[in-house]
């Protein structure tokens, strides 16, 4: 029988990629929201065409212009509009659905917690939900393993983590503290602008910084790969997935981008998992989960001749890793502040307003700035940002 599903962020990268893994398996799920922030509506209308959900979620726009839009379309569905119109949509479904957040930053928290809260399995690619509200997401979790990774790199330690003991974290389905993992290992594919030096990057471009070699991504996260950022975050997000120690979470860089990550137990084995560098194949498993789909990638063919390859990862010229840490260390809404600091830098570099590498270095500042909150409730994360998002807009303004 098809579990219902709720997509958020359905005409972003994951969303689109999602909608691909159910058209080729229509007895997975039924889509029965569609949620998008509003900036496609063109393409939002035509998934709903497909897909037939019973309610198209906006989070703004001109409510009479898209009910008339679907009026011309045949879309019969109800129209949601307004703020808290992803987060209904993320709450709408029980136990038995599934909730793919893939919405971007750090607005995917609300829709986060109420999919929680209302029983139903949280497919999470919003890595910002547990970097910015950690204490929170813990708290709406409604049973052991109700959260399936998607990033791909969470995805890769999630199914290496079945070749050994691992109850802890979000996403084990028995927790009782027992673990033989030693270490986790990310790996991060190095961006353009990987064999680099703090020097080479003084005039680095938004062009050249949205210049991957390997995924297509959207605009932030791509930026945030050039910087590793993006490593930073997940490094996070794998602390609070898995509920490792960030000293006992490594990275590397693999510029290939086949194996996604990797887990070293305590006898010494490392387990990784290796596919094409493509979304579709986590996304799928996160929804259909503890099974596998024929089919979803064509596999690596081992006869042809390749290489792999390894390096270590250069902190001095991209500190972003031991930024993450620091924060982590420091106090629940640190990481809060590190992740709102970025989104406001990025913003503003693809903007010209400030220099590549000022991102980083204006996020750490404002995370040093910060004093942090020992025990915060939404209201206080919802504050901590705002204040990271001003200062950093300060800072900024005497940088421009």
């Amino acid at each position: 029988m098809a579990r219902p599903l709720s997509l958020l962020g359905s005409t972003g990268s994951i969303g689109t990629q999602a909608l691909d893994v159910v058209r080729d398996n229509p007895s997975m799920v039924e889509v029965l929201a569609l949620a998008a922030g509003g900036s496609n509506v063109d393409l939002l209308l035509e998934q709903a065409a497909e897909f037939d959900p019973k309610v198209v979620a906006v989070a703004s726009g001109d409510e009479e212009r898209l009910r008339s839009l679907m009026r011309e379309r045949g879309i019969d569905a109800d129209l949601w509009v307004g703020p808290d119109a992803i987060v209904n949509a993320a709450g709408m479904l029980g136990e038995d659905g599934i909730v793919l957040n893939g919405v971007t930053g750090g607005v995917g928290l609300e829709p986060t917690l109420a999919a929680l809260r209302s029983g139903a399995r949280l497919a999470l690619a919003n890595k910002e939900s547990l970097v910015v509200g950690a204490p929170l997401v813990k708290k709406a979790l409604q049973r052991p393993g109700q959260v399936i990774p998607v990033d791909s790199e969470h995805s890769a330690i999630f199914q290496s983590l079945a070749s050994g003991r691992h109850e802890k974290g979000l996403t084990s389905p028995v927790v009782t503290g027992k673990s033989e993992v030693a270490h986790l290992i990310l790996t991060a594919s190095g961006g353009p602008f990987r064999g680099k030096k703090r020097a080479d990057l003084k005039d680095i471009t938004p062009a050249q910084a949205l210049d991957h070699p390997t995924w297509n991504m959207g605009p932030v996260v791509t930026i945030n790969s050039s910087t590793l950022m993006n490593k930073g975050l997940e490094l996070i997000e794998a602390h609070v997935l898995f509920d490792i120690d960030p000293a006992d979470i490594k990275a590397v860089i693999h510029p290939q981008s086949v194996i996604h990550s990797m887990v070293t137990f305590i006898d010494g084995a490392t387990i990784a998992q290796a596919s094409p560098p493509d979304m579709h194949l986590p996304i799928a498993l996160s929804m259909s989960w503890p099974d596998r789909l024929p089919k979803v990638e064509a596999p690596i063919l081992l006869e042809d001749p390749f290489s792999w390859t390894f390096e270590p990862v250069d902190n001095e010229t991209f500190p972003a890793l031991d930024l993450a840490r620091a924060a982590v260390a420091a106090s629940p809404t640190h990481p809060s502040v590190m992740n709102a600091a970025n989104e406001v830098c990025v913003d503003a570099f693809i903007k010209q307003q400030i220099a590549y590498l000022d991102i980083v270095d204006t996020v750490a500042r404002v995370v040093d700035a910060h004093e942090g909150i020992s025990d915060p409730d939404l209201a206080d994360i919802l504050a901590v940002e705002e204040w990271a998002r001003a200062v950093t807009r300060e800072l900024i303004g005497g940088t421009v």
